[in-house]
Parts: structure tokens; C-alpha cells; sequence
């Protein structure tokens, strides 16, 4: 059974429209990359699989057992929130709110899942250390780890690699692939179209034309073959 299925989605906000015609599924242990243009409604469509931001048209349906609760997110950075005065345990930890609901404090069991987190992460030894003080690699792995305490079953990723230098951009593609080999579902938004589909097994493009198969039949498709030409000229 599909964890998410997406039929005939329309995407946007009162001001309008940003995309439609979006139909996809996602199948537990999928590693999924959504691509298209700047402005194309990659992020919206991430805010509307959250629940954070209702579809103007379509349904989404979970299934598996799947609750929005239980689906972990690692949205893109601001600079504002590359300068957050946290330590590293309060922002992982902070990916138990939803277990926690209204108590003032983490339990044992949150606790020892934000440290499990840590722990598979590579960054407990930052622990107590300000949030702010990290370089951008250590950054995403502490965002990673807050995003693991939300679930054990999907992660929704905008683009995980952004900022980044090309040896901790391929750190952190590693850690992705990790976490998918052991049952993850991925669904990542990422603009390095190239990187994206060596991972992936599924590929959603939205924009103009919507295409959504396996990574070979979008290879293979006149929108995949056109966007991985102009991918490759930018060397």
C-alpha cells in the first residue's frame, strides 16, 4: 500500500495558482526526487504534503498506517535560521514536540531518541554546543537529526544540499542514501538534477508539464532528456 498518493492536485494560495494536473504516489522504502523550474510550486507542494498548506484542488491520501505527525522535515535555511542561538541538543530534541504534546519536558524515551539521532548523525559530540557556531554541514546533520525524532518511516527534504560545499554536499547525499537503505522513504526537492536522479528510484517534475515515473523512463522522456542536457551545459 502507497504511503502518499496525490491525485489531481491543484497547488496555491488565495493570490492564485502555482501548480496543477499533480498526480504521484509513494511507496514505503521510495527515494523519490521532486524537480521542475525556480517557482514551479516544488516547495508548496512540501507544505501541502504537511498539511501546512491546504491543496486548492485534488485529494492526498495516506495510507500504511502513515500520520502526518509521524512524517519527518528538513526544510531549506534562511540566513536567519543558520544564526539560531539553540544548542544542538535543544533543536534535535525539538523533533519530539509532536510525542511530547503539551508537557513542559522530554521524557527518558524522547530523549534517548533525540540522542539515538545524534548518535546516527555523527554530531553528539556538539551536543552542547550553539546551533550557530556549527559550519553549514554540521548545520544539515543537526536539521537531519531533528527530522529522525519526527519518524522512523518517511522524510521530506527541500533541498538538503543548499549552501553547501561539494565534499559536505556528498557527505550529506551519503547520509540520505544511508537512512534510505534502511527503509527511509526520501521525497527530496533538489535543483542538482544530476545528483538527485543517481539516488532516486522515482522522479516527480512539476512546472509546465508534469511528468511522474521511474528514474529511467524520465531519463529516457523528452522533459528529462531536455532538462539533463541544460543541466550538463552548466559545466
Amino acid at each position: 500500500m502507497a504511503q502518499i498518493t496525490c491525485k489531481d492536485l491543484t497547488l496555491g494560495y488565495e493570490t492564485g495558482v502555482v501548480a496543477e494536473h499533480i498526480s504521484f504516489s509513494v511507496e514505503e522504502g521510495d527515494y523519490l526526487c521532486i524537480v521542475g523550474e525556480n517557482g514551479s510550486g516544488k516547495s508548496t507542494l512540501m507544505k501541502t504534503l504537511l498539511g501546512l498548506t491546504p491543496p486548492l484542488g485534488g485529494k492526498i491520501e495516506t495510507g500504511d498506517g502513515l500520520r502526518l505527525t509521524e512524517i519527518g522535515y528538513l526544510p531549506q535555511q534562511t540566513v536567519v535560521q543558520r544564526d539560531f542561538p539553540a544548542s544542538v541538543r535543544e533543536i534535535v530534541q525539538s523533533g519530539c514536540q509532536a510525542r511530547k504534546g503539551l508537557r513542559p519536558f522530554y521524557n527518558k524515551e524522547e530523549k534517548r531518541i533525540a540522542e539515538e539521532a545524534m548518535d546516527r548523525m555523527g554530531i553528539r559530540q556538539f551536543e552542547n554546543h550553539c546551533y550557530r557556531e556549527l559550519s553549514g554541514g554540521q548545520q544539515q546533520r543537526v536539521l537531519l537529526a531533528r527530522a529522525l525524532c519526527a519518524t522512523r518511516k518517511i522524510l521530506l527534504l527541500d533541498e538538503p544540499v543548499s549552501g553547501l560545499d561539494p565534499i559536505a554536499s556528498a557527505d550529506m547525499y551519503q547520509l540520505i542514501r544511508e537512512l534510505n537503505r534502511e527503509g527511509i522513504t526520501i521525497i527530496m526537492i533538489s535543483h542538482d538534477l544530476g545528483a538527485a536522479v543517481q539516488d532516486a528510484n522515482r522522479v516527480l517534475h512539476i512546472g509546465k508539464n508534469v511528468f511522474f515515473g521511474t528514474r529511467d523512463e524520465y531519463l529516457a522522456s523528452s522533459i528529462g532528456r531536455y532538462y539533463m542536457m541544460a543541466e550538463e551545459e552548466k559545466f
